[in-house]
Parts: C-alpha cells; structure tokens; sequence
C-alpha cells in the first residue's frame, strides 16, 4: 500500500469534468435550443436597449448561454454521440462544429443573422438526437419571445 501512495504523489493530480461520473444514459438537446434561443433573446434585446446597466446584463446574460450552448453541445458530442451516429449522419460533426462557432461569433457580436443561424443548428442537431433514440422529431411553435422553433418528438 505504501509503494501505491509513493508513486500516487509522483503523478500530477488533474481535475476531470462530466456530465456524470457514470454513464447515465440521461441526454438531451433541449437545453442547448433554450441556450440558443437565451442567446437570440438578448441580442434581440441589446438592439433595443441604451442604458448602460442594461446593456451590461443581458451581455452578461448572452455570454452565460452562448457557454451553455457549447456545454450542452459537448455533452452530446464527447458523451452520447457514438461512431455509428456519425456514419449514420455524417454532416453531425459538422454541424455541432458549426453551431459552437457560431456561438463564439455570437458571443463577440450583436448579430441577429448568426444567432438565428446557431439556432438553425442546433434543432438540426437535436432532430438528429432524436432519430438516433428511434423516435420521430418534430419542430413546434416555441412559447418563447425569440418566436422561433423549439424540436421535439413524438414516440
């Protein structure tokens, strides 16, 4: 046991983040498009906004969810997503590629065009998630001010 504990001291300690610590099967894409449409949100409202304090939070509010978006979209990457979802589907990686970039772009700018365009992304991802668990995804109506979409599915 000591000879264990020697070379544990030797060996630089790193951090690890997950999802989980076990494979939970527990996945999904809503969070990311509420991120997303978070995002399109508060860049809708800074084109409206003046005042200075206001500006500064929903900033501060928008750089939150464009990480979120990135997070969420990991997640699903380096966690659910598996070899035969990417043969099944290979414009996946490039999607999730994309949308993360546009998150970054929508991030350093006011624009309505990329965040609409990250949103796009994202439901493509998402509908892929849901024909991967075998059901039928479907876009709806969101209740949401950004009036856009939201995919989800029937069984």
């Amino acid at each position: 046991m000591k000879f264990v504990s020697f070379f544990a001291k030797l060996l630089p300690e790193k951090i690890a983040y997950a999802h989980c610590d076990i494979p939970c099967g527990v996945y999904d894409p809503t969070p990311a498009q509420i991120a997303a449409h978070t995002v399109l949100r508060m860049t809708q409202l800074l084109a409206e906004k003046t005042e200075a304090h206001d500006i500064s939070r929903i900033t501060r509010v928008k750089e939150k969810h464009g990480e979120r978006v990135e997070e969420e979209l990991g997640t699903l990457e380096n966690d659910y997503f598996k070899e035969e979802h990417y043969k099944t589907y290979p414009e996946l990686k490039k999607l999730i590629e994309e949308a993360v970039k546009l998150s970054i772009k929508t991030r350093q700018e006011v624009n309505l065009d990329a965040c609409n365009e990250m949103l796009e992304k994202v439901m493509q991802i998402a509908e892929i998630f849901y024909k991967t668990k075998n059901v039928t995804p479907v876009r709806v109506p969101s209740i949401y001010p950004t009036k856009g979409e939201l995919v989800t599915y029937k069984a």
